[in-house]
């Protein structure tokens, strides 16, 4: 390809302002980048002096406030002991009377209230709370067993008991100090008293001062904002938090770690920390940076973290920063102005030289491009045709997928219809044989009441089949069923079973109405008791237990066994699709996943615990409707 050279002829003006438009366009950014260079120099300086004043005031006020904390944690220290001097505790616990216990009751009622802990109590050498000071209160400790709590695993081995902690029956946090209580050498029981700590994160809040406590475990457990209390200041590994779930020391709250937005570390117990300012103390959008300051507690495992908001402290570096970018501006705007007009008259005679230039590079780059172009074409050429092979293939492979999926709907729904009507069946088996024995002897209302009994099982299985269709179609179920008519219906269709071991059953549940049809709730009750049955085949005393328990928007059951229990290697393949332990042609191996798909469908859950005494507990949660049904049954 040829150019007209007039055309070229006429453009030499224009290019030879080329050169200095490039120069335009990079000095600017390079006088930016220096003045912002020099402008974060002055901040950094600023900013690195004042931290060095703030941490000298910080330490003083560290070393205050943290010794305000260890005087109020040691105040308390000498209660627990002191009921070591009392005769009526020992009398206690050497014969626990009703009239020992009253007169111990009263005596730490009082002592509760003169020395103003949040509680005192006392108990033996099981764990178990044998008096105390809240004897009058509905949530009174009176008769918990709290042998899992670490300060009394601590203090009946004659160890001092320190313990932070969220009580397991009010739900309330505080400071827990145990002491062994001797007589004649020999630990007799645990006194426990029990401190509040709130004051503290008031008078802080009230000072507006950022700080906050954290335990051995890193757990925040004061704060003067209460959106970072309960979080953890360090990462915490899988086995720490299953320790800190077992013990329930802090309930069921989640332990989030507090994760700053940025963190550099200054010196040895001092950082700089960075968090987004969405807490009560500081509202504001933006994030907030602070001089972290921590000093651990004397006599306790805890560490002691001060906060200063460093924004007045950055606001006067940001403008010292500042005032050094725009002198450095000044300058640099003064000497530029002087080459930009020393290199007007080099630019121009340059020009005409580029614009020659340019020519030469636009035909060496026409000449490339053309050839490119058809390279390219001929390439997309064979590209389409590829593609059009390859959607045939895809188009060919989606019909057989489709014809494939069909087989396998129809022998899942053939499978989970055997499966499902499997229990009413045996139950129908049963019932009839017993109706011609009873018609031969002419018991007739025994009769006429096993024959009701099969309609209603033949219409439970017209049910069974509908409900798993419309399962098939949908993966949703917002019906509502009764929880007690379920279980009653459940244990009806089991009873020639639990009649055969026998089973001892204990029920603790309460008749709520739950988000899922009434029937298919009864499949899943039917599954998980059947499979409790056969656990408990060789138990010498079977016994079934049906537990529930509402919160959070759901209620749920615990149906547990005391059977031999699941093979560690089978456990992890419970859920799974034609996965059973049963021999032969005792099951498909579907009872657990239809339940399971059940539940997911409703929007519930089905999980399985495998307690440590043995036995197998699977948890039933589904949505409650209402939670004003009654007394548990």
């Amino acid at each position: 390809m040829k150019c007209d050279p007039t055309l070229y002829r006429a453009a030499p003006p224009s290019l030879a302002v080329k050169p200095r438009l490039i120069r335009h366009l990079f000095l600017p950014p390079l006088v930016i980048a220096l003045m912002i260079g020099l402008g974060y120099l002055g901040f950094w300086i600023s900013e690195h002096y004042g931290i060095r004043g703030l941490a000298e005031n910080g330490e003083r006020q560290l070393e205050l406030h943290a010794r305000a904390v260890e005087s109020e944690i040691s105040k308390y220290t000498y209660l627990p002991s002191l009921l070591e001097l009392e005769s009526s505790v020992s009398k206690l616990l050497d014969d626990p009377t009703p009239e020992h216990r009253k007169t111990v009751n009263e005596y730490l009622e009082g002592l509760n209230r003169r020395s103003r802990s949040r509680a005192i109590y006392v108990m033996d050498t099981t764990g178990r709370v044998m008096a105390t000071s809240n004897w009058r209160d509905v949530d009174s400790y009176l008769g918990e067993d709290l042998s899992f709590r670490a300060y009394f695993q601590n203090a009946v081995r004659g160890q001092p008991g320190r313990f932070y902690g969220i009580g397991s029956t009010s739900g309330e946090p505080g400071y827990y100090l145990a002491h062994g209580l001797e007589q004649q050498g020999k630990i007799i029981g645990v006194a426990v008293v029990k401190v509040r700590l709130e004051a503290m994160e008031e008078r802080w809040q009230r000072a507006r001062l950022e700080a906050f406590v954290s335990d051995e475990n890193g757990i925040i457990i004061l704060s003067s904002d209460p959106a970072r209390r309960l979080k953890s200041v360090r990462p915490l590994s899988d086995e720490t938090k299953e320790r800190l779930a077992r013990s329930l020391q802090y309930y069921w709250f989640p332990l989030n770690e507090l994760i700053p937005l940025a963190r550099e570390r200054l010196a040895e117990g001092m950082e700089k920390l960075t968090f987004p300012a969405n807490t009560e103390i500081a509202a504001d959008e933006r994030a907030t940076s602070y001089l972290s300051q921590t000093r651990p507690l004397s006599d306790t495992p805890w560490n002691f973290t001060l906060l200063t908001p460093l924004e007045d402290l950055r606001r006067q570096a940001i403008n010292q920063g500042i005032l050094v970018a725009v002198a450095f501006a000044l300058v640099a705007f003064l000497l530029i102005a002087w080459n930009e007009r020393r290199k007007v008259i080099a630019t121009r005679l340059a020009a005409r030289e580029a614009l020659q230039e340019a020519n030469n590079q636009l035909e060496r780059r026409i000449t490339e491009r053309t050839a490119d172009l058809r390279a390219s074409n001929e390439r997309l050429k064979g590209q389409i045709r590829e593609r059009r092979q390859a959607e045939e293939t895809l188009r060919r492979a989606q019909d057989e997928l489709v014809q494939a999926g069909k087989l396998a709907a129809i022998g899942q729904m053939s499978t989970s219809i055997a499966h499902e009507l499997n229990q009413p069946l045996a139950a129908l088996r049963t019932l009839s044989g017993n109706t011609v024995r009873f018609l031969e002897r002419g018991q007739l209302d025994i009769a006429s009441g096993n024959l009701r009994t099969i309609n209603d099982l033949i219409d439970r299985m017209g049910r069974i089949t509908a409900s798993l269709r419309a399962f098939a179609r949908r993966g949703d179920d917002k019906g509502r069923a009764s929880l007690g008519k379920a279980v009653e219906a459940a244990l009806q269709l089991l009873g020639a079973r639990l009649e055969k071991l026998p089973v001892q059953i204990h029920t603790a549940f309460e008749d709520v109405q739950v988000q899922i049809d009434q029937t298919r709730l009864e499949q899943v009750l039917v599954n998980l008791i059947g499979n409790a049955l056969d656990a408990m085949q060789l138990q010498p005393a079977p016994t079934l237990w049906l537990e529930g328990q509402g919160s959070d928007g759901k209620y749920r059951l615990r149906v547990r066994d005391n059977g031999h229990g699941i093979d560690p290697q089978a456990r992890k393949h419970l859920f799974e699709p034609f996965f059973t332990t049963k021999p032969g042609e005792q099951g498909l191996g579907l009872g657990l996943t239809l339940s399971a798909s059940l539940c997911a469908a409703a929007g519930g859950h089905l999980g399985v615990e495998h307690p440590d005494d043995g036995g197998t507990t699977f948890i039933l949660s589904l949505p409650l409707v209402s939670l004003s049904p009654a007394e548990p049954l």
